[in-house]
C-alpha cells in the first residue's frame, strides 16, 4: 500500500508541487487511527511527491488554540483539520483564510465543483475531507443483559446502570439531551436557540450527572470502553470502527440519532506558508487520498473517491445511516457556541 501511495504521489507531483526546495509545513489533526490514515494516504504521499517536509501534530479540536495563535500573531500551525461545527465560528471570527483557489478535477476528470459533494465546499474557509458521525458505543462483554438501541437508552440509568462517557463540550451533548427528552430531531436547533430549550437540555443532563465521565480527546473513548471506565461512550464512529477492525475489540455502535457533519482542511489566518498550505490541500483532497479515509470508516467528500470505497466497508460509513441522524448545524454553533460554551462550563462547576 505504501508503494502504491508513493507511485501515486510521484505521478501527481507535477500537478501539485509548487516548490522545488524542501519547505516545512505544519499540519494538525486529531491523532489516533484517523491521523494515521491521513498520514498514510495524504501526508506521506505528499512528502514523497513534493520533497516538502510536513510536521504532523495532534490536537483535541475546537478553535481555542487557533484563536490564541492568531490573536498573538504567533502562528505555529499552517493547515488544520477542523470540524465544520467549529469552522463556521473560526471563519466568522477571521481565524482561518478564505479558500480562494481552484481545486483540481477528480481522477475521473470530473470538475471539482461537480465531483465534491455540495456540503464539502459549502463553507468558504475550508475544503471537505470526510463525513463523520458522533455515535455512542458499548462493550458487548460489559454491557450486561440489556443492550442499548436508542439515544434514550443512553440517558436511562435505571434500564442500563453504569457510567456514560461524553466529550467535554456542549456540542452534540445538548442536542442528544433534548432528543432524549422528547424533542424531534428536526426541531432540536429551534428549541436549543431558546432560553427554555437550553434549560431543558441542561436539566436532562442533570438526570445522569452522577454517572457521567468526561474526556477531552476522541482517543480516550475506546480506552474507556476497553478498561471498564464506562459502559457506554460517545465517540467519533471511526474510533470505534478502528478498535473493532484493528484490535478485535468487542464493541458495538449505535447509530440512532447520530450527529453527522464534515471535517475540512483549513488554513490558519496569517500563516507565512499559505502557498505551501494551498499546495498541500489540493493534493490531500484529490480522489486517491480521500478514498483512503475508508480505512477508518469515514465517508470521502468526492464522488470519484466514494466510487473507490470497498463494498464491505460501505455500511460502516456515516453516509449509510443518514436517515437515522441529525446534521450538525454549524451556523447555529457559530451564533450560540460562545454563550452555550460559557453555560456548559458553569454547569460543569455546579
Amino acid at each position: 500500500m505504501r508503494l502504491t501511495s508513493i507511485l501515486v504521489g510521484a505521478a501527481l507531483a507535477a500537478t501539485f508541487a509548487t516548490t522545488t526546495v524542501a519547505d516545512d509545513l505544519t499540519a494538525v489533526s486529531f491523532g489516533g487511527a484517523y491521523g494515521a490514515a491521513q498520514k498514510k494516504h495524504m501526508i506521506d504521499p505528499y512528502i514523497a511527491a513534493t520533497g516538502n517536509n510536513v510536521l504532523f501534530e495532534d490536537y483535541s479540536g475546537g478553535i481555542a488554540e487557533i484563536k490564541a495563535q492568531v490573536e498573538a500573531g504567533n502562528i505555529q500551525w499552517d493547515v488544520v483539520d477542523i470540524e465544520v461545527i467549529d469552522l463556521e465560528r473560526a471563519c466568522s471570527e477571521g481565524l482561518v483564510e478564505v479558500i480562494d483557489f481552484d481545486l483540481p478535477p477528480g481522477d475521473d476528470g470530473m470538475a471539482a465543483a461537480d465531483d465534491f459533494f455540495p456540503e464539502a465546499l459549502a463553507n468558504e474557509c475550508g475544503v471537505g475531507v470526510i463525513f463523520w458521525a458522533i455515535i455512542f458505543a458499548y462493550n458487548n462483554e460489559t454491557i450486561g443483559d440489556t443492550v442499548p438501541t436508542t439515544i434514550a437508552d443512553f440517558f436511562d440509568t435505571n434500564k442500563i446502570p453504569g457510567k456514560r462517557a461524553l466529550r467535554k463540550r456542549p456540542q452534540v451533548n445538548l442536542e442528544w439531551a433534548l432528543i432524549a427528552d422528547g424533542v424531534a430531531k428536526e426541531d432540536v436547533y429551534e428549541v436549543l436557540a431558546t432560553e427554555d430549550g437550553q434549560a431543558r437540555a441542561f436539566a436532562k443532563l442533570d438526570t445522569i450527572r452522577d454517572d457521567l465521565v468526561w474526556y477531552d480527546s476522541w482517543s480516550q473513548a475506546p480506552q474507556l470502553l476497553n478498561d471498564g471506565g464506562a459502559v457506554m461512550v460517545q465517540s467519533a464512529n471511526g474510533r470505534i470502527f478502528g478498535a473493532i477492525q484493528d484490535d478485535g475489540a468487542p464493541f458495538a455502535m449505535v447509530w440512532d440519532k447520530m450527529v453527522f457533519d464534515l471535517d475540512v482542511w483549513a488554513i490558519v489566518k496569517g500563516t507565512p506558508n499559505k502557498d505551501l498550505a494551498i499546495d498541500f490541500i489540493k493534493f490531500a483532497t484529490n480522489t486517491k487520498p480521500l478514498s483512503g479515509m475508508q480505512d477508518v470508516a469515514y465517508g470521502p467528500t468526492r464522488k470519484s473517491a466514494a466510487a473507490l470505497v470497498d463494498p464491505s466497508v460501505a455500511n460502516d460509513l456515516p453516509t449509510a445511516h443518514i436517515d437515522k441522524g441529525l446534521k450538525a448545524d454549524g451556523i447555529f454553533w457559530a451564533d450560540f457556541g460562545e454563550t452555550l460554551g460559557e453555560k456548559f462550563n458553569e454547569w460543569l462547576l455546579q
